[in-house]
C-alpha cells in the first residue's frame, strides 16, 4: 500500500502540492474561531458531588456567590488601615460596581483582616461563564479600574481570585507559546544543520509544518471542538506547537534517512523516494497510530482537561503523518538530490556509521549484558516512583509567583486564614416536600467546625423557599494543599453521617472539586492507562504479526514510563523540594513516553524484521539494525527530546516538569529501550520473537524496481 502511495505522489507531486495548499486554505477559511475554558470546575462531570452542590447553590442561593474575584485594598506604605482610608475602599468598590461591566453582577465590601493591613471588594460574576474569554476581560477592566480608582488616595489595589488567575494563565501561556516556538524553531532548525548539512533539508520540514500542517490541524481542531462541544485549555496550545514541530520533524527524518539510504543504494531519485515511502510508510503509519490511540484514550477520562486535549493532538498528529507520506515525498521529488542535499556531498557515499556499528557488535555479541544492564537501569530510576505526590494548584502551577493573582492569593493567606478566599460550603437541603427544620442546625455547624482542619464556620444562610440551607465552612489551609483537600474529606464524613434528619448534605467548593479531582485521575490511571496499552499492543501485533514481540516491547516501554516519573520525582520533589508533581503529569507521560516510546521502537523493530528477511540470523540482524536504524532513532529522539524540553522554557511549574519528564522519557525510550533494550531482546528470544507470524524468514527485498520513467507524470501505464 505505502509503495502506491509513494509512486502517486512521485509522479504527481504538483497537484499533490496544490491539492494540499487549496484543501489547507479551506478549511482554514471555514473553521470557527477555537473556544477557551480556564475555569477548573469544568474539568469534571456532574456526576460529582462538588459539582452537584454547585447548581444547588446556584439554584437556591441566587444571590449568594463564591468571589469569581477579589479586590484587595492595602495602605501603598504596608501600614494598618485608617478609617479614611476604610471609607475610599468602600467607595471604589461602589464605584466599580456602579459602572456595570459586562459580567459583572455585584462587587460588594468584604471584611478587613485581622491585622488591619488589608481590606476585600468582593466581585460575582455570571458562572454559566466561569473561565471563559469574556470574563477574562472582565478582569482585565477591573484591574485596570480599580487601579485607576485609587488614584489620589492612598491605597494600592490588586486584583486575585479565579477570574484574574485567568487572565494571568492567557498572559503567562501567551509568553510560554512564543517562547516554546522559538526555542522549537531554533533547536530544529540547527540539529537539521548539523545532521543533513544542507539548508534546504534543515528548513523545509519548519516551513511545511509551521505554514500547512499547523494552520490545518489547528483549523480541524476547531471544527471537533464545535462539533462535538469541546473547550480549549490555554496549556494545550504549548504542547501542539512541541508535538507538531517534534513528531513531524521524527517522521521527516525517518523519511530523509531512508530517502538518502536508497541513493547511495543506487536508486534513480523517484524510485529512491518511492522505496523510501514504502520502506519507512509501514512504520511511520504504525508509530502515529500508536500516537494517536493513546491521546484518543483521553476521550475516556473524566477530566475535562484530558478529554478535550486528546483529540486535539490526535488530530494533530493525524495531520503530520498524513503530511509525512505526501506532502514531504512530493516537494522533495521536485529538488535534484545535488540541490536537495546542497552543499554537503555525504549522500553520495555509504558513512561508516563507526559509533553504531560498535555498539551493533556488542549487542551482536552480548546481548543479555545489554539487556540486563539497561533493564537494570530503568528499573532503579523506577523506584523513585514511590515518593510520588500529587498537587491540584494549577493556577500556581500555570504561572510565575510574581503575577499580580499570585500575588494576591499569597497575601490573603498570610492575612487571613489561607482558606478564606475559596471557603467551602456545606449545603444541606430537605429531601421531603417540607421546609427545614432550622433547630437542627446549630449542633449541625458545631459538629463541622469540631473537624481537624476547620477555622471557622458561619451560621447556615437558609434559602427563600426554607429548603435549603448553606454554611460556610473556612479551612486554615490553602484550598489546593494536600491538607486542605484531606479537611475537606473530613468535612464530607461529618456533613452526611450527621445531616439533621429528611435532609441530605452537598460538600462543594473549590477544595471540594480539588479532591474530586484527585478521584477522577484515579479512575484514569485504571481506564485509560491499560486501554492505551492494550489498543498500542494490537497495533504492534498487527504490525510485526507476531504475540510474542508487543509484550515484551510494552514492556520495555512500561519500564521506560517508571524510570522517567522516578526521575522526575527525584529532580522536583527530592531535589528542589516541590511539595507534589502536577496531579495531570503522569496521565500525559505515560501517554507521551508510551507512545513516542513506541514510535522508536517500532523504528529499530520494523528495521531489524526487515534485515532477518534478508536471511541474517537473530543476532546479526540485530546488529545491522542498531547500525542502520540508530542514527534515525538517534537524532529523532534528540530533536524530539529537546523540543519538548523548550517546554521549560515557559516559566512556569507545570509546564517545566512536563517539559523534563516528557524530553527525559524520550531520552529513555530513544538512547535505551530502542537502542538497546529492544534489539537485545529480539536477539536473545531468536526466531521465537515473530512466532506464530514468522515475520523474520527469508523473503525477496521490499524494494521497487520499477524504471524511473514510469514515474514521470506524462509516461503511459
Amino acid at each position: 500500500m505505502f509503495h502506491r502511495i509513494g509512486r502517486v505522489v512521485v509522479r504527481h507531486p504538483v497537484w499533490t502540492i496544490v491539492a494540499w495548499i487549496f484543501v489547507a486554505a479551506g478549511i482554514v477559511a471555514t473553521a470557527p474561531s477555537l473556544p477557551s475554558n480556564s475555569d477548573q470546575s469544568s474539568f469534571l462531570p456532574k456526576s460529582y458531588e462538588s459539582i452537584q452542590a454547585a447548581d444547588l447553590q446556584q439554584s437556591a442561593f441566587p444571590s449568594a456567590f463564591t468571589p469569581s474575584a477579589i479586590v484587595l485594598y492595602q495602605r501603598s506604605d504596608g501600614g494598618k488601615l485608617t478609617p479614611d482610608d476604610l471609607k475610599d475602599a468602600a467607595r471604589i468598590t461602589g464605584e466599580l460596581g456602579a459602572k456595570k461591566i459586562d459580567q459583572v453582577q455585584q462587587v460588594v465590601p468584604g471584611p478587613p483582616s485581622k491585622d488591619g493591613r488589608y481590606v476585600l471588594g468582593l466581585v460575582s460574576m455570571d458562572t454559566k461563564n466561569a473561565g471563559q474569554p469574556t470574563q477574562l476581560d472582565a478582569a482585565k477592566t477591573l484591574r485596570s479600574d480599580a487601579k485607576e480608582l485609587t488614584k489620589g488616595t492612598q491605597l494600592d489595589a490588586k486584583l486575585g481570585g479565579s477570574a484574574a488567575q485567568g487572565l494571568d494563565q492567557q498572559d503567562s501561556s501567551s509568553r510560554a507559546n512564543a517562547l516554546t516556538f522559538v526555542g522549537t524553531f531554533a533547536i530544529i532548525l540547527i540539529t537539521l544543520l548539523i545532521i543533513f548539512r544542507s539548508p534546504i533539508l534543515a528548513v523545509l520540514p519548519l516551513v511545511v509544518l509551521i505554514a500547512l500542517v499547523f494552520s490545518t490541524a489547528n483549523a480541524l481542531i476547531a471544527d471537533a471542538s464545535k462539533l462535538f462541544g469541546l473547550q480549549a485549555n490555554s496549556s494545550t496550545s504549548a504542547l501542539l506547537i512541541v508535538v507538531l514541530l517534534g513528531v513531524g520533524t521524527d517522521y521527516y527524518l525517518f523519511l530523509m534517512f531512508r530517502y538518502r539510504e536508497r541513493l547511495r543504494a543506487g536508486d534513480e531519485p523517484k524510485v529512491a523516494m518511492v522505496n523510501a515511502v514504502g520502506r519507512v510508510g509501514e512504520a511511520i503509519a504504525s508509530a502515529a497510530g500508536a500516537v494517536m490511540i493513546s491521546f484518543l484514550a483521553l476521550l475516556l477520562s473524566t477530566l475535562g482537561f484530558l478529554k478535550q486535549m486528546g483529540p486535539a493532538l490526535a488530530i494533530t498528529v493525524a495531520v503530520t503523518l498524513l503530511a509525512a507520506l505526501t506532502l514531504f515525498p512530493a516537494i522533495c521529488s521536485l529538488i535534484p538530490p545535488r540541490a536537495l542535499f546542497w552543499p554537503s556531498k555525504a549522500w553520495l557515499k555509504e558513512p561508516s556509521n563507526a559509533r553504531f556499528a560498535a555498539l551493533g557488535r556488542g549487542v551482536q555479541r552480548r546481548p543479555a549484558l545489554f539487556a540486563v544492564v539497561s533493564g537494570v537501569v530503568m528499573i532503579a530510576l523506577a523506584l523513585g516512583t514511590l515518593g510520588f505526590k500529587a498537587t491540584f494548584d494549577l493556577a500556581s502551577g500555570s504561572m510565575p509567583k510574581t503575577q499580580e493573582s499570585m500575588v494576591v492569593q499569597t497575601e490573603m493567606q498570610n492575612a487571613y486564614s489561607a482558606g478564606a478566599a475559596e471557603p467551602t460550603s456545606v449545603l444541606v437541603t430537605s429531601t421531603g416536600d417540607g421546609r427545614l427544620d432550622t433547630a437542627a442546625l446549630p449542633a449541625y455547624e458545631r459538629k463541622l467546625s469540631a473537624v481537624q482542619g476547620v477555622a471557622d464556620v458561619q451560621p447556615a444562610a437558609i434559602s427563600k423557599d426554607g429548603r435549603t440551607a448553606n454554611v460556610t465552612v473556612t479551612l486554615k489551609y490553602g484550598s489546593a494543599t494536600d491538607q486542605a483537600i484531606s479537611a475537606v474529606g473530613d468535612v464530607r464524613d461529618v456533613a452526611h453521617a450527621d445531616a439533621p434528619p429528611g435532609t441530605k448534605a452537598l460538600v462543594g467548593g473549590m477544595s471540594s472539586i480539588y479532591k474530586d479531582i484527585n478521584a477522577a485521575v484515579n479512575h484514569d490511571y485504571r481506564t485509560v492507562f491499560p486501554l492505551a496499552a492494550l489498543l498500542i499492543m494490537i497495533i504492534l501485533g498487527l504490525l510485526l504479526r507476531s504475540v510474542v514481540a508487543p509484550w515484551y516491547l510494552m514492556a520495555s516501554v512500561g519500564l521506560g514510563f517508571g524510570a522517567t516519573l522516578g526521575a522526575t520525582v527525584l529532580i522536583f520533589q527530592k531535589g528542589q523540594g516541590h511539595s507534589g508533581l502536577m496531579f495531570m503529569l503522569p496521565v500525559i507521560m505515560y501517554l507521551f513516553v508510551v507512545a513516542i516510546g513506541t514510535d522508536y521502537n517500532i523504528l529499530m523493530i520494523s528495521r531489524l524484521r526487515e534485515e532477518a528477511r534478508e536471511g541474517r540470523d537473530p543476532r546479526e540482524a540485530a546488529s545491522r539494525a542498531v547500525r542502520h536504524a540508530g542514527p534515525t532513532v538517534a537524532a529523532a529522539g534528540f530533536i524530539l527530546a529537546a523540543t519538548f524540553a523548550t517546554l521549560m522554557l515557559a516559566g512556569n511549574s507545570l509546564l517545566t516538569e512536563m517539559g523534563f519528564a516528557v524530553s527525559f522519557g524520550i531520552v529513555v525510550a530513544a538512547f535505551v529501550m530502542a537502542m538497546f533494550f529492544t534489539p537485545s531482546l529480539t536477539a536473545l528470544i531468536g526466531h521465537a520473537a515473530w512466532w506464530p507470524g514468522h515475520q523474520d524468514r527469508k523473503s525477496t527485498p521490499d524494494v521497487e524496481t520499477v524504471d524511473a520513467r514510469e514515474l514521470e507524470p506524462s509516461a503511459k501505464n
